[in-house]
């Protein structure tokens, strides 16, 4: 039995069907990349996880269902997400807006607050800083951080680099890889960029139009010709 699991895990939109039967796996302490073009249906597939649109199929967390719980009840239950775009309060403080993800970890907050600020110092030293006024690269950090702020088991992170310089995403891949290394977070991240999911996850899973195309290790895809034609022009 996997970690997280997703058996036949389609989604719909209404009447549109934007996931067609998902099926894989995610190991505990794993890194594992889903990665496709805008509109492939990489947020979808975690707003799945999260009980935010309509689906079929099955869910499982160790070993237990995910399907009809609320949003609240699948964060309690151990699932961290940092959505796309950050979804941040931007009048509120650093601090403040790290606060909201602990409505459901109370006990865990010091230790948690702890963990971000060694991973993000920069965070520590503006707490008191509106996120309206910070950089892209600091809001993401302040989004990861909120996500932890959860005590999840498997942390989701869509779309990380999206609107950040090359230097700013080295940067998150470096502390995404600390999470994992320090923390022994199990991360699913989604990306359009094949360079940085490559450099960080393990394993790759190419969506492609709500389905699942081509999975495999890093190693395995590197030279894939249906990879390399796809997201590197060759």
């Amino acid at each position: 039995m996997s970690f997280l699991e997703f058996d036949n895990l389609s989604a719909f939109y209404g009447k549109a069907q934007a996931l067609r039967d998902i099926s894989f796996s995610v190991e505990q302490g794993e890194i594992v990349a889903i990665i496709g073009a805008n509109g492939a249906g990489k947020s979808t597939l975690l707003d799945s996880i999260m009980g935010l649109t309509k689906t079929s199929g099955d869910i499982r967390l160790d070993g237990k269902s995910l399907v009809g719980l609320g949003s609240a009840d699948i964060v309690k239950s151990g699932v961290g997400y940092a959505p796309e775009r950050f979804n941040l309060f931007p009048f509120m403080s650093v601090r403040d807006n790290l606060m909201v993800g602990a409505y459901t970890a109370r006990d865990d907050i010091e230790k948690n607050l702890e963990a971000i600020h060694r991973l993000f110092p920069r965070l520590e030293e503006r707490e008191g800083q509106e996120t309206s006024t910070q950089s892209g690269g600091e809001r993401q950090m302040v989004s990861l951080g909120r996500a932890l702020m959860t005590s999840p088991r498997v942390l989701l992170v869509d779309e990380p680099t999206i609107g950040l310089a090359p230097k700013l995403c080295d940067e998150i891949a470096d502390v995404l890889a600390r999470m994992n290394r320090e923390l022994k977070m199990t991360i699913v991240i989604t990306e359009q960029n094949a360079n940085f999911a490559m450099k960080l996850a393990s394993r790759l899973y190419v969506l492609e139009s709500g389905e699942m195309r081509i999975s495999g290790t890093v190693d395995e895809l590197r030279d894939d010709p249906r990879l390399m034609e796809a997201y590197f022009g060759h």
